[in-house]
């Protein structure tokens, strides 16, 4: 923290000190900069900044907190030909991600029986907790399927609709998938398609509040007062499995490469190594199993509003706005080099204007989504020209405050109770949602508003949550 500098309003750098090789570019308010002293966030980005090949700078978003490897809210791109790949810069759950479907109900017209019965019906089809697995495992190849294909393999099952693809990062697969470089143990842990787990995932049903860009929000489909809904989830025990598998195998293959490791949680090999190479391929695979994850998921919300309204799905709209990544390396050009792009929570906010975004949203730039913690608001943003300097990065969320572990020692299921009053949930037992409670997390109306006033992104829409569906923790 002694080298630690503020820049200008919101943003600080660490300049380059010890084995760093390059600086990290962090982005902070006041309030949020306090908070980042008290964990290892900081010292875990100047780590990433010493491995081999890092380009530029890394960067701390402002939902920074500490992780395993690179922390959570970090970004790191290395250069492809001098550089390393790090399952630890990725994390544990690959993909972990986020998609967002908008309805043509508007919330006066969903009274509270009916959403009780909405997340009934949700959580009969959709398994939550800890090592679930679902109905659609049993129907033949569809995980090796997905694994390879990606939402593709789902939408031409009829599980979806093909219009679906082109609101998906990279259209819903990964190129490179390869099952061969996936361990049994991780197949074994295929089993969970279809679920979100516990921890911080959910499905939440909520409504527009607030719009701050009008055409924006018409182009994107939010009308104020209408229902969205929310569904968070990742690879499961797929891609942890895959983190596991590679963060020891790198701590091997890394000596004979003779690399200085900061930390064993950011255990690496050169990109275009077979270790690296046998990494991606094996990361690609449980991207891929995230985007049929949340496909499946997707399809399970559209039957369970059409059972609960007595109605074919598609009257309700429930079209899918977009789905988006967060724990993912990917090949992308930055200042003229091809780069490895390493995001650990933190989501990719392409500019208007980027021939990477979806043709549907190439004017626009695609939407950005934000989920804030459970029982707070969630933001829809777009990146702009100027987050050029972030690797067309932003925030994934709201970043903790409390660990899991900090969070139930530290809170009351009063505390919890309060803060969910007027918001359904799926279960009665509060103390085994502790950990995710929102006192636990940063405020996300100060973690949006970070780089939004830095005109890094642009605020769209502010969604308010009136039902959320977790999986319970251990």
């Amino acid at each position: 923290m002694a080298h630690i500098k503020k820049l200008d309003k919101n943003t600080y750098v660490l300049p380059k000190h010890n084995k760093m090789k390059v600086e990290a570019i962090l982005y902070l308010s006041d309030m949020i900069y306090q908070e980042v002293l008290e964990d290892d966030s900081l010292k875990q980005l100047a780590d990433a900044a010493c491995l081999p090949g890092v380009f530029k700078h890394v960067v701390g978003m402002p939902d920074i907190h500490s992780g395993f490897g690179l922390p959570i809210g970090g970004i790191m791109a290395t250069d492809v030909q001098n550089g390393v790949v790090s399952a630890g810069a990725v994390g544990m759950d690959i993909n972990c991600g986020v998609r967002l479907l908008r309805t043509n109900i508007h919330r006066k017209d969903i009274d509270k029986t009916v959403l009780r019965r909405l997340i009934e019906e949700i959580a009969n089809r959709v398994p939550t907790g800890i090592g679930k697995s679902s109905k659609h495992v049993k129907k033949g190849k569809i995980v090796e399927e997905v694994i390879v294909e990606g939402a593709a393999a789902l939408t031409k099952r009829g599980l979806g609709m093909p219009e679906d693809l082109e609101s998906i990062e990279e259209y819903g697969c990964l190129k490179g998938a390869d099952l061969g470089k996936v361990s049994r143990k991780a197949l074994e842990r295929s089993n969970q398609l279809a679920t979100i787990g516990g921890g911080n995932h959910f499905i939440e049903i909520g409504f527009t509040s607030q719009i701050f860009e009008e055409e924006l929000a018409s182009c994107f489909g939010f009308e104020k007062d209408y229902l969205t809904v929310l569904i968070h989830t990742g690879s499961r025990g797929f891609g942890h499995q895959i983190c596991n598998d590679y963060t020891k195998n790198m701590l091997e293959a890394g000596k004979k490469y003779d690399i200085d490791l900061p930390s064993k949680g950011l255990a690496c090999v050169p990109v275009d190594s077979k270790e690296g190479r046998d990494y991606l391929a094996a990361m690609t695979c449980a991207v891929n199993f995230a985007f049929g994850n949340r496909q499946l998921i997707t399809h399970e919300v559209r039957e369970a509003f059409g059972k609960t309204f007595n109605c074919l799905p598609e009257k309700l709209g429930l079209e899918l706005v977009y789905d988006l990544a967060h724990n993912i390396a990917k090949f992308e050009e930055h200042y003229g080099v091809k780069l490895l792009v390493h995001r650990k929570g933190a989501t990719r906010a392409l500019p208007p204007g980027h021939l990477s975004n979806p043709h549907k949203y190439l004017n626009t730039g695609h939407p950005v989504l934000i989920p804030g913690s459970m029982g707070t608001a969630s933001y829809v943003v777009v990146g702009t020209e100027k987050n050029k300097i972030t690797f067309h990065s932003t925030n994934h969320g709201a970043g903790r405050v409390f660990s899991r572990k900090a969070a139930r020692k530290n809170l009351s299921t009063k505390d919890l109770e309060k803060q969910m009053k007027n918001i359904l949930t799926n279960t009665r037992n509060y103390k085994k949602l502790l950990d995710e409670a929102p006192q636990a997390y940063k405020d996300i109306n100060n973690v949006v508003t970070t780089l939004s006033e830095l005109d890094l992104t642009k605020l769209v829409v502010r969604l308010k949550p009136l039902a959320v569906i977790k999986g319970e923790g251990d």
